[in-house]
């Protein structure tokens, strides 16, 4: 009797076990084999049986290991699920993560040269703004020769003027001396 105990309180510790693990949807593996156990369950209940006290208790403890061992199979199964489902997503983020990094180089590029040509262009308006300020003060200088040379040139003109009118005066007073003489001498 003691070993009847014995056995059904193993019964007991392995039922609290498989009770303690996530249930599952029953596959069709799964419900076959619970058909099977099933059917070996009434067997062994069944007092008219023939087979031995011993026998069934073997029977039982054998269909307690496959349970166990199908347990283990489809956690092992959802481990599995899950460690894919992992790797997947890792998978998945990795390629994202390189697409991400492909278009940052790309816009790192297209920034170095937008800087570039930035860059060039400011240096080309410095260049021109230096190059209109040199303009600009050789114009300054040819607008001051050309106006010192203007002023000159007025200066000249007046005193071109005043020789002419000298020179037409002298004319005249040399015509008038011219006539007196003629007259002096008829």
């Amino acid at each position: 009797m003691s070993s009847l105990y014995g056995r059904s309180k193993e019964y007991t510790r392995s039922r609290k076990a498989q009770s303690d693990s996530p249930p599952s949807s029953p596959s069709p593996t799964a419900k076959t084999l619970r058909h099977e156990r099933l059917s070996r369950l009434e067997a062994a209940t069944n007092p008219t049986s023939s087979e031995s006290y011993g026998d069934r208790a073997a029977s039982r403890a054998s269909a307690y290991s496959r349970r166990e061992n199908r347990l283990s199979a489809l956690s092992s199964r959802a481990e599995e699920e899950s460690n894919r489902d992992y790797k997947k997503l890792y998978e998945s983020a990795l390629a994202e993560n390189q697409k991400l990094k492909s278009k940052l180089k790309e816009a790192q590029l297209e920034l170095t040269e937008i800087k570039t040509k930035l860059e060039k262009a400011a240096q080309q308006k410095q260049e021109k703004t230096s190059d209109r300020s040199s303009m600009l003060e050789m114009e300054k200088r040819e607008k001051r020769a050309l106006e010192r040379k203007l002023s000159e040139m007025e200066e000249e003109m007046k005193i071109l003027t005043e020789l002419k009118s000298d020179n037409q005066r002298l004319k005249d007073e040399n015509g008038a001396l011219i006539r007196v003489i003629s007259k002096l001498s008829k």
